[in-house]
């Protein structure tokens, strides 16, 4: 329901709220358009208000018989994710084509770029994150995608014992986004999550005494 209605409506939304980066150049064209004031809006039968990153209620411009939405604010309603490429003054909705690696700007005391460590079925991954501790504990690390991509795809392998309950979490809303067991039968999964419109993660599993937690960074990211 919600991409159905997504398709619709961002397909008629005006580039407002991206930043004013979209409007540099020379393609924009003048016009006399008013804003609807009376115009309201419902997402699967509930009211909604259409808002900017502050907060403040946004008002639709109706334009030659056509409703105008800003883009982020429908995307923020829908969950689809909005990204502004200023360098091609492009507006990317929903996954980027390109994947985004998480070991850019990746934090933990489990940080590795150790060939000792790095190593998993005769791979080398090169920057992966290794929690080889002793006894059963929790192992964790946070993520900061600042609200720019709508999937995080992250590969995980539990060695020597199973993983349990290997966690993706909005940080700032304690909502479980994916949970799962990671078996090391399983070898290297990868675990896929809905992140549009987050802006920090945290990332936990319960680690068994005797068990190692592998998550190569570079072939883990986001779209």
């Amino acid at each position: 329901m919600h991409k159905k209605l997504a398709v619709s409506l961002i397909s008629v939304a005006m580039l407002g709220c991206l930043g004013t980066g979209v409007y540099a150049g020379s393609n924009l064209k003048e016009i006399k358009a008013y804003l609807n004031t009376g115009m309201k809006f419902k997402v699967d039968g509930q009211p909604v208000q259409l808002t900017n990153s502050s907060g403040a209620v946004i008002t639709p411009i109706t334009y030659d018989n056509n409703t105008y939405l800003p883009v982020r604010a429908v995307s923020n309603l829908l969950g689809v994710n909005v990204n502004f490429d200023g360098k091609t003054n492009t507006i990317e909705l929903g996954e980027q084509t390109e994947g985004v690696s998480i070991a850019k700007g990746f934090d933990s005391g489990y940080h590795t770029k150790d060939p000792n460590m790095t190593v998993y079925n005769g791979e080398d991954y090169k920057d992966v994150f290794f929690d080889n501790g002793s006894g059963a504990r929790g192992s964790s690390f946070m993520l900061y995608p600042e609200g720019k991509y709508q999937k995080l795809y992250i590969q995980v392998a539990a060695i020597g014992e199973d993983l349990k309950e290997f966690t993706i979490q909005d940080s700032d809303t304690d909502t479980v986004l994916k949970q799962q067991d990671v078996r090391v039968e399983d070898g290297l999964v990868t675990i896929e999550a809905n992140i549009a419109g987050v802006k920090s993660l945290y990332v936990r599993g319960d680690a068994q005494r005797g068990g190692s937690v592998f998550i190569p960074l570079t072939t883990s990211y986001y779209k």
